[in-house]
């Protein structure tokens, strides 16, 4: 299950990184006013995102692998910033805009999404106490 759920993460973020790249028009509409060159940070995240799912990939290399949990894990961080205020523009709109049951899970499911990128990539390895 956890090289499933890795291949399905890699997959994620590859899709999401083209998609920065190919279209970043609806990622510089939630981007926070204070980020500086955010046209340049989007297209960056993109990469990121693209290179961490070539990591998260390598079933051979580990250290490449965990290189790239621990990046995506602090990409995801990094990106919150962004969810948050995409939450909070999208709720001052006049018709709520994707609304609570959009925003709500995707505030939950962020600290989810980091701790995936680490267990996956084998940077969080989950050991029972001796008994």
């Amino acid at each position: 299950m956890k090289t499933a759920l890795r291949w399905l993460l890699a997959a994620f973020y590859f899709a999401a990184g083209v998609i920065h790249l190919a279209a970043p028009a609806p990622f510089l509409t939630i981007m926070p006013g204070w980020v500086p060159a955010p046209h340049a940070v989007v297209l960056w995240t993109g990469v990121a995102e693209i290179l961490g799912a070539i990591g998260l990939a390598q079933g051979v290399s580990l250290p490449l692998r965990r290189a790239a949990g621990w990046g995506l894990a602090l990409y995801a961080l990094c990106v919150w910033p962004a969810n948050i205020n995409h939450f909070a523009l999208d709720m001052a709109r006049a018709d709520g805009g994707l609304g609570l049951a959009y925003h709500v899970p995707r505030m939950f499911a962020q600290p989810v999404i980091i701790w995936l990128a680490l267990w996956v990539a084998g940077c969080l390895p989950l050991r029972r106490a001796p008994a």
